[in-house]
């Protein structure tokens, strides 16, 4: 727990509770919305196959993941964290954000 709480900055287990409840919500909220959205579409493996269901399903659990992960972040008071964990997450795979132009 201190590791990871150095890792991140983190200076109270507070916060590192706050953070953690986080993550645990977010997951399970974006798993949830992605399989209503899907209902409501009316998209199932059955219809659309296997080649289309599951990389669909992989980017709209990605896509909920990261606006619900800010949202209970903010909600919860770490938006300061989760703003820059996001940064980080999207930077790693090629997507670059909120970065200054260079000169």
């Amino acid at each position: 727990m201190n590791r990871l709480k150095e890792k991140w900055g983190i200076t109270s287990n507070l916060q590192f509770a706050l953070i953690l409840i986080t993550f645990a919500v977010t997951g399970s909220t974006a798993a949830f919305m992605r399989r209503h959205l899907m209902e409501w579409l009316g998209l199932s493996i059955e219809n659309i196959g296997p080649w289309v269901y599951y990389p669909l399903s992989f980017l709209l659990v990605f896509v909920f993941y990261q606006i619900t992960l800010l949202i209970n972040g903010t909600l919860l008071g770490q938006f300061k964290f989760f703003c820059a964990f996001e940064k980080k997450m999207l930077s790693r795979f090629g997507l670059k954000l909120g970065e200054e132009p260079k000169q």
